[in-house]
């Protein structure tokens, strides 16, 4: 990094001038940047890493690093609060969440929810009030939730709105409509944007929620940005929400020994989009662009999900989704060959494949894929199958009790046959996008029971279950 923008960056910089000093430590981490004598191997995995208390900053914090470094993310993208998180978007989300309001009130939330949201919704005893996602029939995609959803369980009274914008497959609500709705009614929007790290810095990529008003933004510093694992980003607004009350649950719910190198990487990230956020998402989407083009000019059929297909403003262009239904194969198939040459993709299930772009990929990257994967598709192409939605977008719950007391009950293991009209004690989901299928408290159909089944046979990992095997599933007495 140049020395500039290390200069910008006061979390990365005292990281990198750790390593620059020599020192002699009677503190954690107990490895003490010497486990090489011990095991190389060992060493070097952890003798990069420093905490940030004694690493970054003083045993007191006496330097102010962490919070001198989440002041400026709260300036660039315009909030009232930034915290950073070394637990991913999963320990922003459940720290919000548990700031919203008492056990027992109501929230509305869109079904396409990442599993962390529910699993916070156990922990605060808060009522989810489910919003289903309106589905594009050309595509078979969720494409967000519609204002009139919002308006149906208004009357039911909800504390908080929680989304999850961009959707898996990169498409989105029609937020600022949302926005003004929930805000007429004094409802806070909070927004799971853990796939929207590099929104609102380029006119070719959608405006982050703050900018269209949301309350709170949580988002992955190490999915769209260039981030270390599990480091995510929580910023919110003052108005709404009870900013005192964020910070006390952000500390409840985080370690006490956070890690410096995910620390850092978020200030690092933060300055790189202050200083080249323009000019490198352009160029992420350009060479995203270009890809497409050129692996779409093998075929004739449409292949890929695009903005065109879309309202302005409600699909991600940096998003790679391919439709393997439109060539006749299998998405499960495709992400085995391109394993065979050292290829990995982010998601893949019978009829869609997800190849994650990020601002560190270049056209050589594009090319190696490239070339790769037109062969592999040329040679597993067959016969077009119809447009289905997928189990993760396809399901309306029937809650039967709420997801805590179906999480604190009693529970046995039933067969799957005899598990029809049960209630879930387990929450499972196909993995990724970690999408709940079925959440504690709500009914098992049979639309679930053999839906499941058909993914797993599918190839899909079917993740959270209590019997992974699917064989039986743990209910509600």
């Amino acid at each position: 990094m140049n020395s500039e923008l290390r200069k910008s960056a006061p979390l990365l910089d005292a990281y990198l001038s750790y390593f620059e000093t020599e020192r002699t430590a009677f503190t954690i981490p107990g490895h003490k940047q010497r486990a090489h004598r011990l095991d190389e191997g060992l060493g070097a995995v952890v003798d990069s890493d420093t905490p940030l208390y004694g690493g970054l900053d003083e045993i007191k914090l006496t330097e102010g690093t962490l919070k001198k470094a989440e002041a400026l993310a709260a300036s660039l993208w315009g909030a009232d609060y930034a915290r950073f998180s070394t637990g991913g978007s999963t320990h922003a989300n459940q720290a919000i969440i548990l700031a919203l309001g008492k056990p027992g009130e109501k929230v509305a939330v869109t079904r396409t929810a990442h599993r962390s949201v529910l699993s916070a919704l156990v922990l605060t005893g808060l009522e989810p009030i489910w919003l289903t996602p309106e589905i594009d029939e050309a595509t078979g995609v969720p494409i967000g939730i519609q204002v009139a959803e919002l308006e149906r369980v208004l009357d039911q009274k909800p504390i908080a709105l929680l989304l999850t914008e961009p959707g898996y497959l990169g498409t989105i609500s029609e937020l600022s409509a949302l926005i003004k709705k929930a805000h007429e009614n004094s409802i806070p929007v909070i927004v799971d944007a853990a796939w929207g790290g590099h929104f609102g810095f380029n006119s070719q990529i959608p405006q982050h929620v703050l900018q269209l008003g949301a309350d709170a933004l949580i988002t992955s510093v190490h999915k769209a940005l260039p981030g270390y694992s599990a480091s995510a980003l929580l910023l919110a607004q003052g108005k709404f929400l009870d900013l005192d009350r964020i910070e006390q649950s952000f500390e409840t719910t985080h370690t006490t020994s956070p890690a410096g190198a995910p620390l850092a990487s978020i200030d690092g990230c933060r300055a790189l989009l202050q200083t080249r956020g323009d000019e490198l998402t352009g160029q992420l989407v350009s060479l995203v662009n270009t890809f497409k083009t050129s692996v779409q000019s093998n075929f004739e059929v449409p292949i890929f999900l695009n903005a065109e297909q879309f309202s302005a403003g409600r699909f991600d262009p940096a998003k790679i989704v391919l439709r393997a239904n439109a060539l006749g194969l299998s998405g499960v198939d495709v992400e085995k060959e391109l394993q065979k040459v050292n290829i990995r993709v982010e998601m893949a299930d019978r009829d869609t494949i997800v190849f994650l772009a990020t601002l560190a990929d270049n056209s050589e990257d594009f090319a190696i894929l490239e070339n790769a994967l037109v062969k592999i598709l040329r040679s597993l192409q067959g016969p077009v199958r119809e447009t289905q939605t997928s189990l993760s977008w396809s399901v309306v719950p029937t809650v039967a009790m709420s997801l805590r007391d179906a999480y604190f009950a009693d529970t046995e293991f039933v067969s799957a046959l005899d598990a029809i009209g049960c209630i879930s004690a387990d929450l499972i989901a196909p993995y990724p996008p970690g999408v709940a299928v079925v959440a504690p408290g709500e009914v098992l159909t049979e639309q679930i029971v053999n839906g499941l089944a058909a993914t797993q046979k599918a190839g899909v990992r079917i993740a959270y279950a209590s019997d992974p095997s699917l064989a039986t599933y743990r209910v509600t007495r």
